[in-house]
């Protein structure tokens, strides 16, 4: 196991220039299966005003934890249950008399996190953090209709990635690639415990850039 380590990031603008929106998820665009056994949720969406001072923080602590997703219109609105857990470990989803409970986690594959579905039924299934105080993770990887006997995967690298567009909602599930590539990524495990980080417009290109302030 890992040492639990928490990132506190802050975006700032200042006189932008131009009204922005930022998307932040967790992805990994190396992993096998992306986009078709698994997918991306998002997990920040600020907006950033054309004039004056905007700030946006977000908090992410690698505590891992597996929970029984609940799905509406895309969006992930809930976990029904959760599990903390670690890399190398694994838990087992089971249901009796309507009630969901994922096992104590145990030891399991090295490198992976590892859930097993033994409801008898097909279950949506999310992987995530959990920051101090939350009851429940912040979802980062949905994996879809997850079979009964069957068991996901997750190989889980914090990169975090951040763009310009309006079109997504936090929690928002992302079925593709992003139309628009990332303006920041950062491996958060790099990163210091607290950073502060400046988004910026280049008024002759229109293009944003994130510098660290």
């Amino acid at each position: 196991m890992s040492r639990p380590f928490i990132r506190n990031l802050t975006f700032q603008s200042n006189d932008l220039g131009k009204e922005a929106t930022i998307m932040l998820a967790l992805i990994n665009g190396d992993l096998k299966g992306l986009y078709e056994d698994f997918f991306p949720i998002v997990w920040k969406v600020s907006t950033f005003g054309k004039t004056g001072a905007y700030r946006a923080q977000a908090t992410y602590t690698n505590q891992f934890a597996f929970s029984k997703a609940q799905v509406v219109n895309g969006n992930v609105i809930s976990a029904g249950t959760c599990v903390k857990i670690n890399d190398g470990e694994k838990t087992i989803l089971t249901q009796a008399n309507d009630v969901y409970h994922f096992s104590p986690a145990q030891s399991g594959t090295s490198g992976v996190l590892q859930a097993v579905n033994k409801t008898g039924a097909v279950q949506d299934l999310a992987v995530g953090f959990l920051n101090k105080g939350d009851l429940m993770p912040t979802p980062t990887l949905y994996f879809n209709e997850v079979g009964d006997e069957s068991n996901v995967k997750a190989q889980f690298t914090p990169i975090l990635r951040v763009y310009i567009t309006s079109d997504y909602q936090e929690t928002a599930i992302l079925r593709g690639a992003i139309d628009t590539p990332a303006i920041w990524t950062q491996n958060l495990a790099a990163l210091a415990e607290n950073t502060t980080w400046n988004l910026k417009r280049d008024t002759a290109t229109g293009h944003y850039t994130i510098v660290q302030a």
